[in-house]
């Protein structure tokens, strides 16, 4: 066996795999330990979520489990493309790319979504406004 085996990782490979087949798939889960999306962190000291400063725009992000993300308000003031971290109590990150045009619709106040970037297999829906 593998000494960097994951079970955890398995699980969710397996139930990727039944799904794709069509087969129903059941996800339990208890208190206490475990990590995973449903549970606490599982590796060290990940990164606190910031709070969103005065002027700045928090992301509304779908299928969430512990991401934040936000455009500050310098970024929208000068109104060019970012590239934004969603962070947030999670071992993993995405990355979401916003033109300088749909930067400039955030800050007009008009609705943005845009997809991440993909880990662990997922990635998530972020809308503005």
């Amino acid at each position: 066996m593998r000494s960097d085996f994951d079970p955890e990782r398995r699980a969710i490979s397996v139930a990727a795999a039944l799904a794709l087949l069509g087969f129903p798939t059941i996800t339990l889960s208890g208190c206490g330990g475990g990590g995973g999306y449903g549970g606490g962190p599982t590796g060290p000291n990940p990164t606190p979520a910031p709070t969103p400063g005065s002027g700045d725009v928090q992301g509304s992000i779908s299928s969430n489990h512990g991401h934040s993300v936000f455009i500050t308000a310098a970024q929208l003031q000068a109104g060019g493309a970012v590239l934004l971290t969603l962070t947030g109590n999670n071992t993993h990150t995405h990355t979401l790319d916003l033109s300088a045009a749909e930067v400039v619709q955030v800050r007009d106040r008009q609705r943005v979504s845009k997809e991440t970037s993909s880990a662990e297999a997922h990635n998530h829906m972020v809308t503005f406004n």
